[in-house]
């Protein structure tokens, strides 16, 4: 019998508005996944204004290791990280560092002059100077024209992969060496126009250590971690830890597949602290910062930004006031979701029908290259997260069953 009391609830499931019997039916649209070998195992979360009402999960950890999932399981959330480290940088706007429209190049001198893809191919490429500058907002919201070489749809993520930067970085860089990388290759397109998910929170994270003057992994312990009592997140799990590391896994024909080549690259501290998708967490702890969210910038006696800074996290920063489906050229993740844009970090709900969802307007959600999943719904006050750890996500619908199954289960 597993010991679920590390995530008891601190809530009865009516007196949040929910239903019992409904709660129980989010495993039961969850478990064929394990059944059928799909997933190894999963693990959710669901709180109400805070409050924890359901937490529950299933199958292994480390299916081979016969490690079942466990309330302490760590999980690679890759870029669940994207939130953290944008509310981290939003503090430091709050305390004068910067301002949104500042152009990158004041801090980083390697983006003074970017040039744009104009046409050509990977191998020919024709460049011309971009006529407006890469600013901080840009990087927030992935409309910088920066990219991903794992990405594979446009030249330029292939100028990436030639450079180092797959899905894996450049082993031999750290953190500024690979941003001094990024400036020197064109942009997809001139800042300010599109959205390409892409390297820019790792970018951001950069800047944190500038503004800051202290490494971003030791920021973030100083500034969230701690401060949160998120003492299982960090960008490596410790040896004596390592028990409670979930394994990794692909998509096989026969089903999940361990993928430890890459899985064991979270048992070292990296080279290049990636704010972008390096972090591990467990379900407790990222429940604490999903209440952070919650808070609107607030959990408890710990403030990480004002009210008034929180709010322009959920507002829309692509260009036009477009929602991904027409302005992202990339369609990875969430991506290709009409009726959904993208704030200060992370995706914001903006017309629940044409995105397929019973959330409410304004909710904010982002996932990991895994599989993991969150979203915070601030009109119901209903934060919810799922753990899994298979690559690449989309695999299987599983943010979807998410929301579904969390929204059928209100009384």
């Amino acid at each position: 019998m597993r010991d679920w009391s590390e995530l008891a609830p601190d809530v009865e499931a009516r007196e949040a508005g929910f239903d019992p019997r409904g709660l129980a039916a989010i495993g039961e649209a969850l478990d064929p996944y394990v059944e059928s070998g799909r997933l190894a195992g999963w693990l959710v979360t669901v709180a109400r204004e805070g409050r924890l009402v359901y937490a529950n999960g299933s199958g292994y950890a480390d299916r081979e290791r016969d490690h079942a999932v466990e309330p302490g399981t760590i999980w690679r959330i890759y870029s669940m990280t994207k939130p953290v480290v944008a509310l981290a940088a939003l503090r430091l706007m709050e305390e004068g560092h910067f301002d949104l429209d500042d152009e990158v190049s004041r801090w980083i001198p390697s983006f003074a002059e970017p040039r744009v893809f104009a046409g050509g191919t990977a191998e020919a490429p024709e460049l011309a100077p971009a006529t407006r500058p890469v600013t901080v907002r840009h990087l927030f919201s992935h409309t910088a024209g920066l990219t991903y070489g794992f990405q594979r749809c446009h030249p330029v993520d292939a100028l990436y992969r030639e450079a180092g930067y797959d899905f894996l970085m450049k082993p031999e860089v750290d953190l500024a060496g690979a941003v001094d990388d990024w400036a020197t290759l064109p942009l997809v397109f001139e800042p300010g126009t599109a959205f390409t998910y892409s390297v820019a929170t790792t970018v951001l994270g950069r800047l944190v250590e500038i503004w800051s003057g202290e490494p971003l992994d030791a920021h973030l312990e100083r500034r969230v971690f701690a401060p949160l009592g998120m003492a299982d997140t960090a960008f490596s799990c410790p040896e004596d830890k390592a028990e409670r590391l979930a394994q990794l896994y692909l998509p096989g024909p026969e089903g999940a597949t361990p993928f430890e080549e890459w899985g064991r690259f979270a048992r070292r501290p990296p080279r290049l602290v990636d704010g972008g998708g390096g972090l591990v967490s467990t379900a407790g702890d990222y429940h604490r910062f999903m209440n952070v969210l919650v808070g609107r910038g607030t959990s408890g006696e710990v403030t990480l930004v004002a009210p008034a800074t929180f709010d322009l996290i959920a507002e829309n920063q692509l260009p036009g006031g477009g929602d991904l489906a027409t302005t992202a050229l990339d369609r990875y993740g969430l991506a290709e979701n009409a009726g959904l844009g993208f704030g200060l970090g992370m995706s914001v709900v903006l017309d629940p029908l044409a995105a397929r969802t019973p959330v409410s307007a304004g909710t904010l959600s982002w996932g990991g290259a895994a599989s993991t999943t969150f979203f915070v719904d601030p009109a119901e006050g209903i934060s919810a997260a799922l753990y899994t750890q298979l690559l690449p996500t989309g695999t299987y619908p599983l943010h979807q069953d998410l929301e579904r199954s969390v929204y059928a289960a209100r009384a």
